[in-house]
């Protein structure tokens, strides 16, 4: 009996061919033992977030390559951005964001990392990347697990993010040690006039802090702005509350901040967005790319979806359409836990040892 024509013709349809540079799907060979480089670059062919992954890291290496001297000089050029060494160390400016989660977890390290040594030009995260922060160089977080129940936590005075630990006693430190900075920060102000920003705030955070394993200690030391444009939104806002009633009349001004991110953005000869999660950091960072008529470079790590039309879902494509990110630039989006996503880019772009992955400084050149 013949096979039926309808299912012939359905299940062996023929192909057209696949175009000469299509590349097979393969993955890596365990065979030739574990080694972390050639597995992560095998991520390219293996499909999925793991191809999304080794396209982000493509793109961040766009970034960290990208000179002045790739590019033609402009008519309009000033006379000092004619001079070939001053072109040839022109970099790209990098505006990283963080949520805060991604500092209470041990991805803190990775972020004091870039920030160390210069890898990026600003940091955005929220109030909660700077307190937690500033927390762990007075008392740890612990391991936890995402099921202990939260009345029981709330008994004991611990507070839970996701399988991790914070004791209450951690936020007392916190306030203890906050609340002299904001006498200062006040007497200043009256003394001189002196308006404080958000990222000046931060900045004299963590000067005070003095401790190496501190994101902050590393901003301020190498002059790396941290912008947190919702400053008040966590502890940091708590204590600025107890102490408008202790010692009313300190002012912390967004205007300057909004002024100097996007001021950074519009100087840029060229920009790179790399985004770890979503909300207020990925969309303050795009913003302030807008004033330029969008990034150069977009690296966006986050699992949201697109369907409800939140800005921590959308894709790149989104922010193109508004002006957020270049229509001729080559975003990518991997959907997958930060914690997990971070440290392996990290380790495939900024802290190898290539020419593409060097110090570069703060805003323009």
């Amino acid at each position: 009996m013949d096979v039926p024509t309808v299912a012939a013709s359905a299940v062996l349809a023929e192909s057209e061919p696949m175009p000469a540079d299509a590349e097979a799907v393969g993955g890596y060979d365990f065979n030739e033992g574990v080694q972390l480089d050639k597995l992560l670059t095998s991520f390219l062919r293996t499909g999925f977030q793991a191809t999304n992954f080794a396209l982000a890291v493509e793109e961040v290496r766009k970034m960290l390559s990208w000179k002045l001297s790739d590019e033609p000089i402009a008519e309009d050029e000033n006379e000092e951005l004619r001079d070939p060494a001053v072109r040839a160390s022109t970099s790209c400016t990098i505006f990283l964001g963080v949520t805060s989660n991604l500092i209470s977890a041990g991805t803190r390290e990775t972020i004091r990392y870039l920030l160390q040594h210069k890898k990026v030009s600003c940091l955005v995260t929220t109030a909660g990347g700077v307190e937690e922060d500033l927390m762990k160089c007075l008392a740890p977080h612990y391991m936890g697990d995402f099921a202990l129940k939260g009345a029981e936590l709330r008994k004991k005075g611990i507070n839970r993010i996701g399988n991790l630990l914070v004791p209450n006693r951690n936020y007392c430190l916190f306030e203890d040690w906050l609340t002299p900075l904001l006498d200062e920060m006040l007497d200043e102000q009256t003394r001189t006039q002196r308006i404080w920003s958000p990222s000046q705030m931060i900045a004299k955070m963590g000067k005070a802090i003095d401790n190496e394993a501190s994101i902050c200690y590393w901003a301020h030391k190498n002059d790396i702005p941290i912008f947190c444009p919702a400053i008040t939104d966590g502890s940091i806002g708590d204590m600025l509350f107890f102490h408008s009633f202790k010692r009313p009349g300190l002012i912390v001004d967004l205007v300057q901040d909004i002024r100097g991110i996007n001021r950074m953005a519009i100087d840029a000869k060229h920009t790179g967005m790399l985004i770890f999660g979503g909300g207020l950091v990925k969309h303050h960072i795009c913003n302030a790319n807008l004033m330029r008529n969008g990034a150069d470079y977009a690296v966006f790590v986050n699992t949201g979806q697109e369907f409800d039309g939140s800005d921590s879902g959308a894709k790149p494509d989104e922010a193109v359409s508004w002006g957020k990110v270049r229509a001729d630039a080559t975003p990518v989006k991997v959907y997958a836990d930060a914690t997990l996503i971070m440290p392996l880019l990290v380790s495939q772009t900024f802290a190898q040892p290539d020419p593409a992955c060097i110090s570069i400084d703060s805003g323009s050149e």
